[in-house]
């Protein structure tokens, strides 16, 4: 019994050590960043989309149920969904260079998944099983979407090759942008989601009307100047927050409305 239980304690310790060092780039806002953009989502819902999201999900809401896509990466049966969360961009491109490389690039991705899940949503013939993992999968991408550093360089892993000080505490880009800028401002995501959800009738309009190919170019440029403006080994704090909490809040809720857009596309 007690080997048994030393044994354990040593397969759960390896486990915990693995996951530490898996790839971080296939995490975006971290679990509250994602839930802000579920719970701004459910917002803007209309009736007709609501009762089929809820047909799907059951008592899950879709701020419970967007970390769904990171919470399985423990799991090596969900490995094929690795590719799915980002789309590595190369340096200097401008909009139809963007657009030229999401058109030809025909590896999976953010890009390439998302038309994918809505269809299954769409599709009929597809099982309850199938429509779940879709939905939970589209509410998680719909949020890695508007992450600038999940639109980043393929050579640093999305920025996470690019080492930096969190308030004295080593970090990288991609960490900083995933959770740490979020947990910065100490609100629950119900109280972040609440915080930020007001977006005008123009912006609303706007952000509804965005193709998924202009949402990536707009995550790529402000990707590039949060690689032009955090250089390796910066030291960063109070400045950089007040630099870019208001991105990161219009990402946030762009996030929110453009998966509610998506959802009601679909159902409303």
């Amino acid at each position: 019994m007690i080997l048994t239980s030393i044994r354990k304690k040593i397969a759960t310790a390896l486990i915990v050590g693995l996951l530490a060092y898996a790839p971080a780039n296939v995490s975006a806002w971290g679990t509250i960043g994602h839930r802000v953009v579920g719970e701004i989502a459910d917002s803007y819902l209309k009736a007709k989309t609501r009762k089929a999201v809820q047909d799907i999900l059951g008592y899950e809401t879709l701020a419970m149920c967007a970390n769904w896509g990171d919470f399985i990466k423990s799991d090596s049966t969900y490995n094929y969904m690795y590719n799915w969360h980002f789309v590595n961009l190369p340096a200097g491109l401008n909009k139809d260079g963007v657009y030229n490389f999401l058109e030809t690039d025909k590896s999976v991705s953010l890009y390439t998944k998302i038309p994918d899940l809505i269809a299954v949503l769409k599709k009929a013939s597809s099982t309850r099983d199938e429509k779940k993992l879709a939905m939970r999968m589209l509410v998680h991408l719909a949020g890695d979407l508007c992450q600038p550093m999940h639109v980043a360089r393929k050579e640093d892993l999305g920025g996470n090759r690019v080492s930096v000080l969190w308030f004295n505490e080593k970090s990288n880009i991609h960490r900083v942008w995933d959770e740490q800028l979020i947990e910065y401002q100490q609100l629950s995501y119900t109280e972040y989601a609440k915080a930020i959800n007001h977006a005008s009738a123009v912006e609303l309009y706007n952000w509804q009307n965005t193709s998924l190919k202009d949402c990536i170019f707009e995550s790529y440029n402000i990707c590039n100047k949060i690689y032009e403006t955090t250089k390796p080994d910066a030291k960063l704090s109070y400045r950089y927050n007040f630099d870019w909490v208001d991105t990161l809040n219009s990402q946030l809720l762009k996030g929110g409305v453009r998966l509610a857009k998506m959802l009601n596309d679909i159902y409303g």
